[in-house]
Formats: C-alpha cells, structure tokens, sequence
C-alpha cells in the first residue's frame, strides 16, 4: 500500500491511499456540523479519518471518536495522528452496527457519517473491496448509521450526513426511524446551473418536527472556487 500525506495545516497531515481518501465533500460535512469546543463527538465511517482532522483545525471538539470496521482504515489514521499535532482524537476499529467496548452511550453531543451513497448492487462497484464498502451499502445502511447515532447521542445531540439527492427520503426516513429529527437540510451544486449533486442534513435526537431549508452553497464561480468553499477549505470553519 502506498500512502501520501496530505497537509492540512503546518502540524496536521492525512495519510491517504488508493483505498482511503477524500473529498470536498468531507469538508463540506465538517463544516456543515457546526462542532464545537464543548462537544463530545464520533465520526462513523470515518476511513483515513479526514473529517476529524478537519476539525482539529478550528477550535475542536473535546473529544471525537473516530470508528471504521476496516484496520486499514484505522491504521492510516494513526499514521496522520503519528504526523500531526492533534488532540482528542480516539481511532476505534469497531462495527457501527455493534459499536465496541465502552462505547459511549448517550453521552455524545455530535455524530457525523459521510456513508455509502449507493444501496449494494446499484451502479458501478470497484473491484477493489475498501472502495466498494466505501461506496456501496455493503456492511452498513444509512438506517445502520442512524441506528447507532442514536445509541450514542444524548437527547438533543445532532447527527450530521451528507448524501446525493436521489437518497434523501431514504436518508430522512432512516432519522425518523430512529428518533432523530431532520432539522437542517442544505443542497450543493457546483454552479448555478447544475442541479445539486450533493445534500447535507442534520438531525436532532428526540426534537419536534421543524425542518430549516438553508440557501444553496455553489462550489464554483466565474473566478474559481467561490469566496464559501475556499473559507471552508481555508479554515474548516466561521471564526464566530
């Protein structure tokens, strides 16, 4: 296995690989979650561990667990972590369907999960095993992923995914399910004149039904990345 180090600031590097790597949308979902110094947090499915890495770059949680089934998932995280100057983030190699030993249950205020987009056997599979499972609902679904947010977060904790469009009344059936309440819901669309390939949605465990439509975010404009995505990608988050 090769890796690369990607360099996220001066002290904070992802290891990445042909079998794990990211995205924009992986930035996108960081910020969207709105995470907070005070937080106690997982990120599930978290692969080379992108999006906790994220948040080590603006004020971060105090905790984030960060949990994969795959040990070579896991292991290039701890290969960033050995890089980077980070703290309190806790690499778990654990099933999100039975979660592990000691897992915190109802304790925390924030999940995040960047999932699977397509149901198994839809569309094109990889032949290569750690990129179907990151593509495809192989070992865990979206109501897999709702299920064990719900386990972990207390009452009011939020539960932050991010999907293609064709999955949102799968992804919004999946919280209900679970007694997680959609509350904030935001499309992404590479310009104005592309439809949106992209949603990001965030739940609220046992909260009544109220959902916020945000204004759409446009990753591109005439002059490149628009002002938005490049403060996403600069800062990870608003410095509020």
């Amino acid at each position: 296995m090769e890796y690369k180090y990607e360099k996220l600031t001066d002290k904070i590097y992802v290891c990445a690989s042909s079998d794990h790597r990211f995205g924009t949308d992986a930035f996108l979902l960081a910020d969207f979650s709105q995470y907070r110094q005070k937080d106690k947090a997982c990120d599930l499915g978290t692969g080379c561990g992108i999006i906790p890495l994220i948040m080590q770059k603006y004020r971060p949680p105090q905790v984030t667990y960060a949990v994969d089934i795959q040990e070579g998932a896991i292991e290039q995280l701890r290969l960033g972590l050995e890089k980077s100057e980070t703290s309190g983030i806790v690499p778990i190699c654990a099933d999100l369907k039975e979660l592990w030993e000691d897992a915190p249950i109802g304790q925390l205020d924030l999940v995040t999960c960047n999932p699977p987009y397509k149901v198994n056997n839809a569309g094109f599979q990889s032949v290569i095993t750690a990129q179907k499972i990151a593509r495809h609902e192989i070992l865990c679904t979206i109501d897999d992923v709702c299920a064990a947010a719900k386990k972990l977060l207390k009452y009011g904790g939020r539960l932050c995914v991010c999907n293609r469009p064709e999955r949102l009344s799968d992804v919004i059936f999946a919280m209900k399910n679970n007694d997680i309440e959609p509350k904030r819901l935001r499309f992404v669309s590479k310009n104005p004149d592309e439809a949106p390939w992209l949603f990001l949605i965030e739940g609220k465990k046992g909260s009544k039904p109220f959902m916020k439509v945000e204004p759409q975010l446009y990753i591109r404009s005439e002059n490149g990345f628009t002002e938005e995505l490049q403060r996403i990608y600069d800062t990870g988050k608003d410095e509020q």
